[in-house]
């Protein structure tokens, strides 16, 4: 492992590639804090990295990155959560019902703050 990794805090995993162990301590204390997390796997893309999507049983989730489908599968298993290819099942419902819900509230926000501008005596 070379010096620039471990300044950065990055593991040697097998294949060369690291994942950051800020990326996995963040997804370990996310999946502690929620509740029915289950975790989604997502490609490796032109673009972007393999990442893991984790859902809790509200919708609320998380994304981050991987060294691979095999280390979701690993960190799936020693969190026990289920974990499913995203390519093969899809994303759940509650997680697009979760993003309806918070656009709406955030829509809501956004239209009081305005008032609230417009009309500074209420």
């Amino acid at each position: 492992m070379g010096l620039v990794n471990r300044l950065r805090g990055a593991r040697r995993v097998r294949g060369g590639r690291h994942i950051p162990e800020a990326e996995e301590a963040h997804l370990r204390a996310w999946a502690a804090a929620h509740h029915g997390v289950e975790a989604f796997v997502e490609p490796r893309t032109t673009v972007t990295d393999t990442t893991v999507v984790m859902v809790a049983s509200d919708g609320s989730w998380t994304r981050r990155r991987v060294a691979g489908p095999q280390a979701a599968r690993k960190l799936g298993r020693s969190l026990r959560i289920p974990v499913y290819d995203v390519q093969l099942v899809g994303y759940p419902q509650r997680m697009r019902d979760h993003d309806a819900r918070e656009r709406v509230l955030r829509e809501r926000r956004r239209r009081a703050d305005l008032q609230d501008r417009d009309d500074p005596q209420r």
